[in-house]
């Protein structure tokens, strides 16, 4: 289940990302089994710094890849689709799209912490 803040379906985050005009951040993990997502999210995501840059920059979608959580059939369709559409090929990616699906830049985990993380993904979504 995605912390409070976080989308789980594309719907919902790129409707978001229509009325807000932000960016959407799709965080491809394995919550419970990916270390360097647990890292991420402990390092980052879970971090006062980033959830005031997040609010103010972009629309959370968490699309998540559990081996031992529940999770529904339609979910887990929903993505691997957009795993697929994207070419995730390991966990954690971090894509930044537009509400139309249009890439704007890639990340992953990066040691520093969350001034050092949301620095470089500014960048990435004001180009």
């Amino acid at each position: 289940m995605a912390e409070a803040g976080w989308h789980t379906t594309w719907d919902a985050a790129a409707k978001e990302s229509k009325s807000t005009g932000k960016p959407i951040l799709m965080d491809f993990t394995g919550s419970d089994w990916c270390g360097w997502c647990i890292k991420l999210k402990e390092e980052v995501f879970n971090t006062p710094e980033f959830k005031s840059w997040a609010k103010n920059n972009v629309v959370l979608l968490e699309l998540d890849f559990p081996r031992s959580k529940a999770q529904s059939e339609e979910e887990k369709a929903a993505n691997t689709e957009l795993a697929k559409k994207y070419g995730i090929q390991g966990f954690p990616t971090i894509i930044f799209a537009k509400a139309d699906g249009e890439v704007l830049g890639r990340y992953g985990y990066d040691a520093g912490g969350p001034a050092n993380w949301t620095s470089k993904a500014s960048k990435m979504i004001k180009k």
